[in-house]
C-alpha cells in the first residue's frame, strides 16, 4: 500500500511594493511558495500574521523619545521593548506544482490610534524588521480524492521592509498630511475656536493653540 504524502511548503518574501490601484493605502508582499516535496497543490488557503520585530533594530535618541508612548522610557526597554502585531490577512492561492508567486495584500492606515502606524511614522530611515507567521490549509489529490493538510506550526519568514516604502505610500494618499481622530466634543470646541478667531484652516487652529499654550513641536 503506497505511503500517503502531503505537500511540503516553504515560504519566503521576495519584496514589497504599493498596490497599483487601491481605494485605501495597500502594500503587496510578494511571497514565493516552494513545494519542496509531495503532490501538486490544487489550492492553498494562507493565513498570514505580520508582526513588527521591534527589538531587532537600533534606534537613535530622537526615535527613542518619540517611541516612549509605545515602549516607555529607553531605560526600561530591556523589559518593555517587544514585537507589535501589525495585521492579519487571508490569501487564496491558486494551484501550482513546483513553486509560485503570491501577492499578499496588506491595507495600511494612518490612524494614530493604531500602534503600528505610530511606530512606522516615528522611523525616519533604515528598515522595519518584520516576522510573517503562516497558517493555513493546502488541498491536494491523493488517489483521485481531494485531501487537505495543515501548514506546520513553524512556517514563517523574516523580512526587512524599507521604511521608505511605507512613507512613500502614505505620501501618495495623504500628501503633507497626517490624521488624528478626535472625539466629537473636542472637535466642536476646536471648530468654535476656528470660527471665533477667523482662522482659515485646521493647521492654523493647531498652530494658534500651540503658540498660545506655549507648546513646542
Amino acid at each position: 500500500m503506497p505511503t500517503s504524502r502531503t505537500p511540503e511548503l516553504r515560504i519566503t518574501v521576495e519584496g514589497v511594493e504599493p498596490a497599483a490601484s487601491a481605494a485605501v493605502p495597500t502594500l503587496h508582499f510578494k511571497l514565493r511558495i516552494d513545494n519542496t516535496g509531495g503532490p501538486e497543490v490544487r489550492s492553498l488557503t494562507l493565513n498570514t500574521q505580520i508582526r513588527i520585530a521591534a527589538p531587532r533594530r537600533a534606534y537613535d535618541e530622537r526615535a527613542q523619545g518619540r517611541l516612549a508612548e509605545l515602549f516607555g522610557p529607553p531605560e526600561d526597554w530591556g523589559r518593555n521593548l517587544s514585537s507589535l502585531l501589525w495585521t492579519q490577512t487571508v490569501t487564496q492561492v491558486p494551484g501550482f506544482t513546483g513553486s509560485t508567486l503570491a501577492p499578499v495584500a496588506v491595507a495600511c492606515t494612518y490612524d494614530f490610534e493604531v500602534a503600528a502606524a505610530k511606530y512606522f511614522h516615528v522611523l525616519e530611515d533604515g528598515d522595519i524588521p518584520l516576522e510573517l507567521l503562516f497558517t493555513g490549509t493546502a488541498f491536494y489529490l491523493e488517489e483521485g480524492r481531494l485531501q487537505a493538510a495543515h501548514l506546520p506550526w513553524d512556517t514563517e519568514a523574516d523580512y526587512d521592509m524599507p521604511v521608505r516604502v511605507w512613507k512613500d505610500l502614505m505620501d501618495r494618499y495623504f500628501p503633507e498630511s497626517a490624521w488624528v481622530r478626535l472625539g466629537r466634543d473636542a472637535f466642536d470646541r476646536l471648530y468654535a475656536y476656528k470660527v471665533r478667531h477667523t482662522l482659515v484652516g485646521w493647521d492654523d487652529v493647531v498652530r494658534s493653540l500651540l503658540e498660545t499654550g506655549g507648546g513646542r513641536a
